[in-house]
Order: structure tokens, then sequence, then C-alpha cells
């Protein structure tokens, strides 16, 4: 379910065959064969600059345009992607950073290196963001540390550029950092301390860091200093051109609801305040058009902005000569215009579109919101609830955590004995941690990379849940399938765990019988033999067997005993799966 918008360059790289090299109208955007890999091709993220495009999915794979379409051949999965002019980047879910650029491995353009693996200290390679400037990688620790790595000509890793030119190693720049920002085509960088103070360093010469009047005849800042005199409220994305830099914040108006605006500052014919003059502090930009909006999103390129409006408006400004601002023309704009768009597939949705700004090219594209399947957010549940739990764990002050044993069993690493490492994990971290670790254990989720790196050894990170409940399935052990449901034709044995957790009818039942010395229990739900094996399997695996064939029939009794038991239906919901099995 994907809807990419295209404009602006398309040249080196060509995004859309048989397109010409400037496309001022914004136009749809189709992978090959997109219809033969629907579920492969749900895009992420976009992120674009001058020579190439990486196209990022929530199968955790990812293809690069460059002169052609290429997979990126990364082993781990990727959560996040970043070009700039001269380097990619790439933070894998693990935390490790693989890179590429001319100020990176000049030597192998084409191969991405493990950058974090060059940190000096091994506790701080575990990797929480990356950002790409024009020749530069800024890269967050978990530990909140920022490390720099690339090109330092304008002093934007925070060091005199006299005795410090460039690094092909990452080095600190500062502690106790929140957020880093900068941008694909932006040699200025800013970090956001803890304490809500932000930082600025790299080129200034357009004013473009905010520092005021002061420092304007200082073309860069080779130190990271506080910027000054930044408008009041929460900083919650600040993008940075080549030339400008736009902040976005968040205050509550008098009726407590949230709004967003926007505030420019550095070259005058890219920042979008309409000044014959370069602005040097943060100023708000103000216009018609969407002073009565909220700001969903926005991006910059290196002189160009596209902002992105819950009124499904895109407006933008700045400079257009290969129609990046997809007005329909070349022609510059000083102040915020919008763009007509054509009918977009999720309107209704519009809060889960986004852009992507490069040098000369945008995109505005449609992302799915992440979501737990239905295994996952049953069995996280399963957890918070804390029903019929068989093991408990001692955090470092004492607190008890109580656990299941068949779930423990399956998702832990069996080829040794996981418990007791468990167990001594568990027994330094704070009952906040622990539950993160527990949650992480059940759902194979990463909510805490830095704890993930402690546990990972001793799970099965690799195996999707699916997999781990169609090992439970497939497992004749009677000890864990110790309830029976009696069916005519023959009795079908579950782990009673399992039946909790799928069905709010065993759910129930079980809550209600005070001694719990029944394990049986007749079936009146009046499905068919072929019906009931339906469920059974998707009881565990969230699927329906391939070689079972879906009748009009099946459908009607399935809808009723999806009702009887009362199935926990999200995400893929089973009368949803049928429909679609019956209709291909």
């Amino acid at each position: 379910m994907n809807e990419i918008l295209f404009f602006g360059s398309n040249y080196k790289p060509t995004i859309i065959k048989n397109e010409t090299e400037i496309i001022k109208k914004p136009i749809q955007f189709k992978f090959e064969n997109e219809n033969e890999n629907e579920n492969e091709k749900q895009i992420k993220q976009i992120s674009t600059s001058y020579f190439s495009t990486i196209f990022l999915f929530e199968n955790g794979k990812a293809i690069e345009y460059l002169n052609k379409p290429e997979k990126i051949q990364i082993e781990e999965n990727i959560q996040k992607v970043t070009v700039g002019f001269q380097n990619e980047a790439i933070l894998t879910i693990e935390g490790n950073v693989f890179a590429k650029g001319e100020d990176i491995n000049p030597n192998n353009l084409k191969e991405f290196n493990n950058i974090s693996s060059l940190i000096k200290g091994t506790n701080d390679r575990i990797i929480e963001d990356i950002v790409s400037g024009y020749n530069s990688i800024y890269l967050l620790t978990s530990n909140q540390n920022v490390y720099g790595i690339g090109s330092n000509y304008f002093g934007q890793l925070g060091f005199d550029s006299e005795t410090l030119q460039k690094t092909k190693k990452p080095i600190l720049m500062m502690k106790n950092v929140s957020k880093i920002f900068s941008g694909n085509s932006s040699i200025s960088l800013f970090l956001l301390n803890s304490n809500q103070e932000l930082f600025g360093c790299g080129l200034n010469r357009y004013g473009q860091l905010g520092l005021g009047e002061s420092r304007k005849e200082e073309s860069k800042i080779q130190k990271l200093t506080k910027i000054q005199n930044i408008p009041k409220g929460k900083i919650i994305d600040i993008q940075c051109g080549y030339f400008h830099s736009i902040m976005l914040i968040e205050n509550e108006d008098e009726n407590q609801n949230q709004k967003r605006k926007l505030y420019s500052c550095g070259f005058s014919g890219n920042n979008g305040l309409d000044k014959y003059e370069n602005t040097y502090e943060f100023t708000e930009i103000k216009s018609s058009l969407f002073e009565n909006d909220n700001i969903l999103d926005f991006s910059v390129g290196y002189n160009h902005t596209l902002i992105l409006t819950s009124n499904s408006k895109l407006i933008g400004f700045g400079n257009n000569y290969n129609g990046q601002l997809g007005g329909g023309n070349i022609y510059d704009q000083r102040i915020p215009i919008q763009i007509e768009l054509p009918k977009l597939r999720f309107n209704e949705n519009i809060s889960n579109y986004h852009i992507s700004c490069g040098n000369d090219r945008s995109f505005l594209y449609y992302s799915s919101p992440p979501s737990f399947s239905n295994l996952e957010e049953d069995l996280i549940k399963l957890f918070e609830r804390k029903e019929f739990c068989d093991i408990s764990f001692k955090t470092e002050n004492g607190e008890i955590i109580e656990a299941h044993k068949l779930i423990l069993k399956y998702r832990l690493n069996q080829n040794q004995n996981q418990i007791e490492k468990l167990q001594e994990i568990i027994s330094k971290k704070s009952i906040k941690e622990s539950n993160q670790i527990f949650e992480m254990i059940y759902s194979n989720k990463i909510i805490n990379l830095k704890l993930y790196s402690e546990i990972k050894e001793i799970i099965n990170s690799n195996e999707k849940i699916e997999e781990t409940m169609k090992r439970i399935y497939l497992n004749e052990n009677e000890n864990e399938k110790d309830f029976i449901i009696e069916r005519k034709e023959k009795q079908y044995k579950f782990p009673k765990l399992i039946l909790i957790m799928r069905s709010e009818l065993y759910r129930g039942m079980f809550l209600s019988v005070t001694n719990d010395t029944s394990n049986k229990v007749t079936d009146y739900s009046e499905l068919s033999n072929k019906s009931f094996q339906i469920f059974e399997y998707w009881i565990y695996s969230n699927q329906i067997k391939e070689e079972i064939q879906i009748t009009q029939e099946i459908i009607d009794e399935m809808e009723r005993g999806i009702d009887y038991f009362q199935l926990n239906q999200t995400n893929p919901n089973l009368f949803d799966l049928l429909i679609r099995k019956f209709n291909n």
C-alpha cells in the first residue's frame, strides 16, 4: 500500500524512466514489478540528495538509485537511511552504522563500512540516530554522546579546521545530547542537549546558524556555540539547507491545543521570509496559507523547502530551477506558495504522508504507521496482564516481575540454559528496564537498543514471532499442550496459555474457574472439521495454510466461529485473510 509522488530533477540518477529530465509537477512513482512484490515494497523512508536516492522498506531492506536501482547488501535489518552530498549512511536495528563516501573510504566508494565499530569506547558503539550533512555524518549513541566523521573544513565537527580538516574515524563532539539536526545539503549542525539548550557549528556565511547580528561576519563557527534568542516552545525539528535553516516549534494555544510554527534564518532568497536581506536570528514564517493549519511535516533541500499541513496542503518556497517545488514552472519563490496536488489515495490519513527534499528533487510519500502484528500485540498484552504466570524474576531493588515459562522457552535460545542468564541480567536492572527487556523478548521488537545489546545473545532475535508460534504448534509435548478441545471427529490439544492469549472465550473461562483442575472442554462452535483446523492453525501462526481451499461456506462458518471464540482481531484480521484467499 504505497503512494509516492516525485518532482524535480530526473537526471543522474533517473528516478522515473521515459520521463523528461525536469518534472515540474508531482507525478506518481512506482517500483518495477511493484504488484508482484507488494509486501516487500511497503515504503518506510526516502532519503535523497545530489547523486543518489535510497528507498527504505518496512521489511528492513533498501534500494539505492545511483546509476541504476540496486539492492543495498547489508545483512542486518535497516531502520534508517540518510544521504548527503558525498556520503550515505545506514542505521541497523541493532544499532550499527554502515557508511560510504569520499571522506569515509575514498579507496572504495561503493562499499558500506561499519563506522560505529571505529568508535574508541566499546560501550559507546550502540547508535540510536544518524544524520548526514553535506560531507559529514553525525552519530548519536545510546549514551547520548554525539560523534562526527568526515569533513571539518567549515568546523562542522566542532573543531578548528586548521588542526582537523577531516577524519575517517568518528570523533567525540559533545556529551549529554538528545537530538542532532543538520541536512543532506548542509555544512551547518545543531545539537540539542537534555536541558533543551541548542548549540551550533559549521557554515554561517548567510546567518544560517541563527547566532544573531553580532556574529554575522563570522562565515564559519568552529566550536559548538550556544544559540541565544531561540523562539519559546519545544523544538520539534530543525532542518538545514546549504544557505538557510528551518526550525519547527510547538506551543500550547489559549485552548491548550498544540500549535506548531515554523521559524527561519539565513539567505534571503531561500528562507521564505520575503526579505531582501539575510536573517541572522530564527524568525517566524508567516503565511495565510497555513496560519490556521497544523504543520505535519517539512523538508529542506539544498535551497528549497516544502511543508505539509493538516489540511492536505503542500506549500513550498526557495529555488526552483529544476521544478523541485512542483508548481509547474521553474521560477524561484521568495514567499510560500501552495502546490497543486493530484488526488491523494490516502488523503484521510494525511498525517502518514512525509516529504523528502534533495538537492533539486522532491518526494511526497505515504508511509503506513508502524504496528504490531496480532501475535506480537497479544503476547505483549499477555505479559502486561500478568495472568497465569508461572515464573518470577527479581530486579536490582527486589521488585518481582512475573512471566511465562512456555513463552520464554521458545523465545530464548535453547542450546543452553538461558533462564539463569536472564535472571542475572534482570537482577541488575530497574523495574522499568526489566519490563522493557521482557517486552522485547515477548514481541521481538527493539524498544531500547542498549538493553537489547545485552540480551540479543540469549534470545531468538532472528526468528519472527510467527515462526516461534509454529514451533509450539508442531511440538507434541503433552506437558505443554495441557488442554483438550473435544470434538466429534477427534481431540485437539492446545497449550492453555495460547488459548488464553488468543481467545477471549477461553480466557474468560479459565479466569472464572477458581479450582483449576479441568483440562478438557467440549466444542459447541458447530464448525466443520476443515473450518476448525483453519481456526487451530491461525491461533498459532496468524496465517492460513497454503493448501487450504476457501469456499463461501467456509467464510460463512468462520464468521460465526470468530464471534463464538471471541478472537482478538487486530492485524491481520482472520476474516480479511479468508476473503483475500477466496478472491485469489
